[in-house]
């Protein structure tokens, strides 16, 4: 779950979003699919605005290949697996985006994506965390249990932090942040079916987004 997703909101408005303070190596443009290992935006502690590897590097790697690629941690044992329990008690983050592709099986075991967002229009914010690997910072998505919203097409969700939230998730309103490892309430998400272009990694483009007859 969260595979791939999109980032249309510039560096600047995200600043402002977030009251954070913008690193100077932000990625830029609109990107229509962000894939894993490439870099995004998140905030960390602090309120700065980072650029992140999109894919978590525990501290014992020696190379970004030495294990599995973790762009996802699971909220029910993000605080048990040696892994993550350092990060999520120490370095967790927020991590925006405009919103995110899942897929279901088709006949003949095609893969059918669709484009889920925030009901709102809002800017999508996924809970994160968040580990410093050989001077670069690696993040993954914390992801939890798919309520209404997304349970037709995936059993996955990445968690998402509404803005009153934001200063228990990164640990700036004191303890507690385990209560925000939820799944969205009903009628916070939409989604609807895209084309196939996007099953590619190399696709890009707004069409990608664009609503298909499912």
């Amino acid at each position: 779950m969260c595979g791939r997703f999109v980032i249309t909101l510039p560096g600047d408005e995200m600043a402002r979003l977030f009251d954070a303070v913008p690193d100077n190596d932000l990625p830029g443009g609109e990107r229509f699919n962000v894939c894993p290992t490439q870099a995004i935006m998140a905030v960390s502690a602090g309120r700065r605005l980072r650029a992140m590897r999109w894919g978590f590097l525990p501290a014992w790697y020696k190379t970004p290949t030495d294990g599995p690629l973790i762009i996802n941690a699971r909220s029910e044992t993000v605080a048990e697996k040696p892994a993550f329990r350092d990060a999520v008690r120490e370095r967790r983050c927020l991590i925006p985006a405009s919103g995110f592709y899942e897929w279901t099986a088709g006949p003949g075991g095609a893969r059918l994506p669709y484009y889920i967002t925030r009901a709102d229009g809002g800017v999508m914010v996924m809970a994160g965390i968040w580990q410093e690997w050989q001077g670069q910072a690696s993040c993954a998505v914390v992801s939890t249990e798919a309520g209404p919203g997304m349970a037709g097409i995936h059993d996955r969700e990445p968690v998402t932090v509404a803005p009153a939230d934001w200063p228990l998730w990164l640990g700036e309103a004191g303890k507690g942040a385990a209560v925000l490892m939820k799944a969205s309430a009903p009628g916070i998400l939409r989604m609807h079916r895209v084309g196939v272009a996007v099953n590619s990694n190399r696709a890009g483009g707004a069409g990608l987004i664009e609503s298909v007859v499912s």
